[in-house]
């Protein structure tokens, strides 16, 4: 039997997690949820329909797991503990500083109604935040590093794109090369914003638009630039459309060590990925973890987890006697 998978919000996430579904057999897409009207809404799955998100709590029943795929800012921290009363549910929350608080609301819910909720899914909150821990409880002697990119910021350029004059924009957020050897050499060095990340921009002024204010707006704009040397490039729109059109990224944990009695052998761990796609790549790891949070509610499990409380048996669709065989 097939895990039933509902999608709510059919942006580059949502669609991201289409794809997804089709390359996991065993699950299962029931339908697509969405604000807009639905008729104007066109997905790629013939089987399954496209709904109004008013009709999502007459479906309890038809859906396993609800992955939730709206942003971080305004959807998520009311979504996902509403939907918990009805289904397991798994979201992308990606604010860092606001997890606990965010947990701790969608851990009522899920806890009240019985299901399971699986927060801050992806490669960072995600697949970056378990490799960190790993690291961490291996080498307890140690400093962690993670550096972002080359890649787009959807946040930043979103901030860009603001600027009164500006009618398009795209940021990548860029490690420094130096910075990045050093700590792979196990230097240890202790690193500002600006010495481990720059910032790049390519944006398209409207005509007749004061371009030294824009770039200077852009430059000491606060907690999205003042903080780090960026440049800013004014391109044409055709020029933009066919050179950054695509939403790479990717970036390196790294944590840096040392062991024996006298802290005489020094380690290194690094993760790294470099990412095509970064909505396809984070709905991926949400559809492993949709399958754990059906496995887990399947077991009596209940109330909110991170990635942290979920077994990486859970996450794949192999059993335990082929995981041992093919993988350990």
């Amino acid at each position: 039997m097939s895990i039933r998978i509902g999608i709510l919000g059919y942006g580059n996430l949502g669609r991201g997690v289409e794809c997804a579904i089709k390359h996991n057999p065993d699950l299962e897409l029931t339908g697509v949820f969405t604000r807009r009207d639905p008729k104007s809404v066109k997905i790629l799955t013939e089987s399954a329909k496209v709904y109004h998100a008013d009709e999502l709590e007459g479906m309890k029943d038809q859906i396993d797991v609800l992955i939730l795929c709206g942003g971080s800012a305004t959807d998520l921290p009311w979504q996902t503990p509403k939907y918990a009363q009805w289904f397991n549910v798994v979201d992308s929350f990606d604010t860092h500083a606001k997890i606990p608080e965010h947990f701790a609301d969608v851990d009522k819910a899920a806890s009240e109604s019985g299901h399971v909720g699986i927060i801050s899914v992806g490669w960072d909150p995600g697949m970056f935040s378990l490799n960190r821990m790993y690291a961490n409880a291996i080498l307890t002697n140690g400093k962690d590093y993670t550096f972002w990119g080359k890649g787009v910021s959807q946040g930043h350029s979103d901030a860009i794109r603001r600027i009164k004059g500006v009618k398009d924009g795209k940021q990548y957020t860029i490690p420094v090369e130096a910075a990045l050897e050093s700590v792979r050499r196990g230097e240890n060095p202790e690193l500002s914003a600006r010495e481990k990340h720059t910032r790049e921009c390519f944006v398209v002024a409207e005509e007749g638009a004061d371009l030294a204010r824009i770039e200077e707006e852009i430059k000491t704009m606060p907690n999205y630039f003042s903080d780090y040397d960026t440049t800013v490039h004014f391109i044409s729109q055709e020029e933009l459309d066919r050179d950054h059109s695509g939403i790479p990224h990717g970036g390196f944990v790294i944590r840096t060590g040392k062991t024996g009695w006298e802290d005489e052998h020094n380690h290194v761990i690094e993760y790294s990925l470099k990412l095509d796609s970064n909505p396809e790549f984070t709905s991926s790891v949400i559809a492993a973890y949709a399958r754990a949070a059906y496995r887990m509610y399947k077991e009596g499990q209940k109330g909110c987890k991170t990635v942290f409380d979920v077994a990486p048996a859970y996450l794949s669709a192999l059993s335990g006697e082929e995981l041992r065989k093919h993988l350990l």
